[in-house]
């Protein structure tokens, strides 16, 4: 009884999705420098939403988010010289305050550092 009583915790543990909800500022490294992004969090059991702003492509819609214990993805749509394209984010939460994505769009692909504020 006593290991059937532990699996079902630990099941429910392992599926309880880190509070990610809230404003972050991330960076990455690029290659003309540092980028900046903020991003605008919602969660809703294991579903993400929110949106996110940085100065190079504005304003876009968080899609298709997801979180799973301290797995985290979602996808953007930016705008640039008319063109769109999909950016792909999958990360950890590594803290309450800290999360770590890779951004990919195409052969691009981006490390980012987020902190909560």
């Amino acid at each position: 009884m006593k290991r059937v009583f532990l699996t079902a915790l630990m099941t429910a543990i392992a599926a309880f999705a880190a509070d990610v909800t809230g404003n972050w500022k991330a960076s990455a490294e690029g290659p003309n420098g540092t980028m900046e992004r903020t991003f605008a969090l919602k969660v809703d059991g294991e579903k993400l939403s929110g949106e996110t702003v940085s100065s190079f492509a504005g304003k876009s819609e968080i899609r298709d988010g997801k979180i799973k214990g301290d797995d985290i993805s979602f996808v953007i749509t930016i705008s640039l010289q008319g063109n769109t394209l999909d950016v792909t984010y999958k990360g950890k939460v590594v803290s309450k305050d800290e999360i770590k994505f890779t951004s990919e769009a195409g052969e691009n692909k981006f490390e980012w550092v987020a902190k909560r504020q």
